[in-house]
């Protein structure tokens, strides 16, 4: 496959392609497609996220780390980048880094212990 494929289209096609890949577990596709676009939209949420998902799945743990950290500093109560920044860390054994971020992802989905 051409690399350009990766990069053809309207940012709205791309997306739509990067979905597909990620829908196929072809994580490594998905962030062939996200990196250009989070290039050319970096203010967009969305496909950051996505493209820190398809990070996260295909293993590149400290790429995944770097573009949530991304998210939580412009956006500190984004409720599923808080929970993905955990998991991320946790999977890379940095436990006590993940506990804060776990805690306020459950705080922020009103998971509060029962009294």
């Amino acid at each position: 496959m051409d690399i350009t494929y990766y990069d053809h289209g309207t940012p709205a096609e791309r997306w739509e392609r990067a979905q597909a890949f990620f829908a196929a577990k072809d994580y490594a596709g998905a962030a062939r497609v996200l990196t250009g676009l989070v290039a050319e939209v970096p203010e967009q949420t969305g496909p950051r996220l996505l493209l820190a998902r398809a990070y996260y799945h295909s293993a590149q743990l400290r790429r995944a780390e770097d573009e949530l950290r991304v998210i939580v500093e412009r956006d500190p109560v984004e409720h599923y980048a808080r929970l993905m920044l955990g998991r991320t860390l946790e999977r890379q054994s940095r436990h006590e880094e993940a506990e804060r971020h776990l805690r306020i992802a459950s705080a922020l989905a009103g998971d509060f212990p029962q009294l």
